[in-house]
C-alpha cells in the first residue's frame, strides 16, 4: 500500500490555463442553471419546485450544460499537475487538498444552522424553508464525490503510470457491470457504485490530458456522444442528463453509462474546441474568479432562496412558464438581481477559501486518510439532511471539523 501511494517519479508539470478556464466555465454554467430552470410556485402552504428542462424535447440541452463530468475531468487535470508539482509527501499533498476543500464549508454551516431558526421566529412558513434548507446541504453532493476523487489521486496516479489506459478501461467496465445488474435482476442502490467508476473515469481522463495522450479529440467526441445515442435509443437510459420531477429514472442519481457516454464526448468536444478557447483573453477574469469559485459554489443557492422567499414567497408571484413571454422578459430582472444578491455573499465568505496558515506539521497516511473520511462522512450528512433543524447538520459539521483538526499536529490538539 506505501509503496503504491509514493508520489511518482515525473516531472513538475506547471497551471495549465485552459483547465483554470474550464473548471470556471463549468461551475459558472451550474450556477446558471440553478438559477434558470427552476419553475417555482406557492399557494400560501407548500412551496412547489419545478424544472424549466421538463418542457417537451428540451432534455437535448443538457447534453452539453450538464457539465459535472467536465468538471471531474478538469478537477482530474488540475490534481495531476498539482500532485506533481507539490513538493513534500502525498500525505501532505492530500492534507492540503483536504483543507482547501472543506474549511469554506464551515462558514456556511454557521450561518445555516441556526438560520432556519431564526427565520422560523419571524413567521417564516415551515415547508418553504424546510425546502431551502434541505437543498442548501444536497447541494454538497459534488464535494463528496470529488473528495473521494481527490483522495484517490495519489493512488491513481500510480495506476496510471504502470498501466495507462487499461486504468480508465477497468472503471468503464466497472460502469459496464454495474448498470447490467442494476438493469436486469440487481436492486436500483446497487447502480451508486458507479458514483466511483463514472466519476473516477473522467476524473482519470485528466490525467492522459496533462500527459497530452488523450488521443484524437474528435474521434473521442462522436464515440462518446455515439455511445450515449445508442444507450437512450435502445436502452432503459431517459434522455436528459439530469433528474427532472416525475421521472422513473435519473441518468445523475445515481451517474449511469450514458452519462459516461455524454461525459467522454463532451471531454472530446472541448479538447477539440481548445484551440480557439486558448485565444480568448481570459486571464484576468480568471485571476479574479478563480479564487471565488468555491464561494459562489456554496452560496448561489442560498442567493436564490432569499429572492425566491421575497417573491414567491412573500409577494406570491409565481416564475412565469418557461419559455413564455413572462419568462423571457422577466429573467434578465431575475438573474441581474441574483448577481446582486450574491456580491455581499462573496465580499463576506470569499476570504474563507485559504485555510489559515497554522504549523500544520509533518502529515501520515492514517491521520489524511482519517481526515478524509470524517469530512466525507460529514459533507455526506450535510447532502443527506441538509441545514433543516435538528440535530444531524450539527453532527455532520463537527465532523467536518473534526476531520480538519486532525490534519493539524497531534501536540497541539
Amino acid at each position: 500500500m506505501t509503496v503504491l501511494l509514493e508520489r511518482p517519479a515525473v516531472r513538475a508539470t506547471t497551471r495549465d490555463s485552459f483547465i483554470d478556464v474550464l473548471r470556471l466555465a463549468g461551475m459558472a454554467l451550474v450556477v446558471l442553471q440553478h438559477w434558470t430552470i427552476p419553475v417555482l410556485g406557492y399557494d400560501g402552504v407548500r412551496l412547489t419546485t419545478g424544472n424549466a428542462l421538463s418542457t417537451p424535447g428540451v432534455w437535448v440541452v443538457t447534453w452539453i450544460s450538464q457539465v459535472m463530468p467536465l468538471v471531474f475531468f478538469a478537477g482530474g487535470a488540475a490534481n495531476a499537475i498539482s500532485f506533481r508539482r507539490a513538493p513534500g509527501t502525498a500525505p501532505a499533498w492530500l492534507a492540503v487538498r483536504l483543507r482547501r476543500l472543506a474549511w469554506p464549508v464551515l462558514p456556511l454551516a454557521a450561518v445555516w444552522i441556526p438560520f432556519p431558526h431564526v427565520l422560523a421566529t419571524f413567521g417564516v412558513p415551515e415547508q418553504p424553508l424546510e425546502v431551502g434548507s434541505r437543498l442548501t446541504g444536497q447541494l454538497l453532493w459534488f464535494l463528496v464525490v470529488y473528495l473521494i476523487a481527490v483522495t484517490a489521486t495519489p493512488l491513481m496516479l500510480r495506476m496510471h503510470a504502470r498501466h495507462g489506459w487499461r486504468a480508465p478501461a477497468v472503471l468503464v467496465a466497472g460502469a459496464v457491470a454495474t448498470d447490467l445488474v442494476r438493469f436486469t435482476s440487481g436492486p436500483d442502490l446497487i447502480g451508486y457504485l458507479n458514483i466511483g467508476f463514472v466519476w473516477l473515469a473522467v476524473h482519470q481522463l485528466g490525467f492522459f490530458y496533462v500527459d497530452r495522450r488523450l488521443g484524437r479529440p474528435g474521434l473521442l467526441a462522436m464515440a462518446g456522444y455515439g455511445a450515449a445515442a445508442l444507450l437512450v435509443a435502445f436502452g432503459p437510459y431517459p434522455g436528459s442528463m439530469i433528474g427532472l420531477p416525475g421521472a422513473e429514472m435519473s441518468n445523475m442519481a445515481p451517474p449511469t453509462l450514458a452519462m459516461l457516454g455524454v461525459g467522454i464526448g463532451q471531454i472530446g468536444l472541448v479538447t477539440l474546441l481548445r484551440p480557439w478557447i486558448m485565444r480568448l483573453r481570459t486571464e484576468r477574469l480568471v485571476a479574479w474568479a478563480g479564487p471565488r469559485m468555491m464561494t459562489v459554489y456554496l452560496w448561489h443557492m442560498p442567493a436564490l432562496f432569499a429572492m425566491s422567499g421575497v417573491v414567491v414567497v412573500g409577494l406570491g408571484l409565481d416564475t412565469p412558464a418557461p419559455g413564455s413571454l413572462g419568462w423571457l422578459v422577466g429573467w434578465p430582472v431575475w438573474f441581474g438581481t441574483l448577481c446582486l444578491l450574491i456580491w455581499p455573499l462573496l465580499r463576506a465568505f470569499a476570504r474563507f477559501e485559504e485555510p489559515p496558515a497554522l504549523p500544520y506539521g509533518v502529515a501520515t497516511w492514517s491521520g489524511s486518510l482519517v481526515s478524509a473520511a470524517l469530512v466525507g462522512g460529514g459533507l455526506l450528512g450535510l447532502t443527506a439532511f441538509g441545514f433543516a433543524p435538528g440535530g444531524a447538520p450539527v453532527l455532520s459539521t463537527l465532523a467536518i471539523a473534526a476531520g480538519l483538526l486532525l490534519t493539524a499536529p497531534r501536540a497541539r490538539l
